[in-house]
């Protein structure tokens, strides 16, 4: 896939909507000195291009009941498509694990997993990440304080 041409224009578009996704046309068109209309177009041809995926609320985990941020490295006992795509499968339907990233190195996958608490973070681990397809070995850790989350990507 190659990356869509942003002009200076598209890349404070972008860089506005990541700060305020509720930004109206009149506020972006103000922020890129155009009229409505243009940066609406603009707004649009950035969204139908693909490089606008959607929009979200940020949500703060603590206020409805995630209390731990943990991470859960995975080794699998083989690497074969059938396995990968079983467990990435499973993986998907899992509502508590925010990422999944497959990873070189020693562990083969890392999972972003929320709980209310410690004790339910590890039943999670025993019941459900533990009978994902081809396991062969976990570790755990857990944030002991988020210095950083965004998903805002620099333009």
């Amino acid at each position: 896939m190659h990356p869509y041409p942003l002009d200076p224009v598209d890349r404070t578009l972008l860089n506005a909507l990541q700060r305020d996704g509720r930004a109206t046309v009149g506020d972006l068109a103000e922020a890129v000195s155009l009229s409505t209309s243009p940066c609406w177009r603009r707004v649009r041809a950035l969204e139908e291009a693909g490089v606008i995926a959607g929009y979200h609320a940020h949500l703060h985990r603590q206020r409805v009941g995630w209390g731990v941020l943990g991470f859960v490295q995975l080794a699998l006992h083989d690497h074969t498509a059938e396995t990968t795509s079983a467990l990435e499968r499973e993986v998907m339907a899992m509502p508590q694990v925010l990422s999944c990233h497959n990873l070189s190195g020693r562990y083969d996958y890392q999972l972003e997993v929320v709980a209310a608490d410690l004790e339910s973070f590890a039943e999670y681990v025993r019941t459900h990440v533990r009978s994902l397809p081809g396991v062969r070995e976990i570790s755990t850790s857990f944030s002991l304080k988020e210095v950083k989350r965004t998903m805002a990507l620099p333009v």
